[in-house]
């Protein structure tokens, strides 16, 4: 059972986001969030901030050992753009595209996948 989580309309463009989370697709949720602790970028603190999230969620569903999840998928959507017009030169205007993106991470349990989940 998958469990997630989302950050919708992050303000930070998704090509930036993108290398990051590739760094970190994949691994367990305990070597994620120790990789992501001492990356200097913002992006590493908004993904950090999500898996924290999708492993809370899992932790309110009942899972006993929410640190042995791993990532089984994490998507970095491009969102909406807010657009800003600055003057330019000979009268003219340069259109300022803040971009955003969409955050999505899913964690799934190594047990359940190998077919050892306990039935109590």
């Amino acid at each position: 059972m998958p469990y997630v989580a989302t950050h919708r309309f992050a303000r930070m463009s998704a090509k930036k986001i993108r290398p990051v989370a590739a760094l970190v697709r994949g691994k367990s949720v305990e070597t994620a969030l120790e990789t992501l602790r001492y990356m200097p970028h913002r992006g590493a603190r908004l993904i950090e901030r999500v898996i924290k999230s999708a492993r809370s969620n899992a932790e309110d569903r009942g899972v006993r050992h929410p640190d042995e999840l791993f990532i089984q998928d994490i998507r970095i959507d491009g969102g909406p753009m807010y657009k800003r017009i600055l003057p330019g030169a000979r009268g003219m205007a340069h259109v300022l595209e803040h971009r955003m993106s969409h955050i999505h991470v899913k964690l799934e349990d190594p047990r359940v996948l190998a077919g050892e989940e306990n039935s109590n």
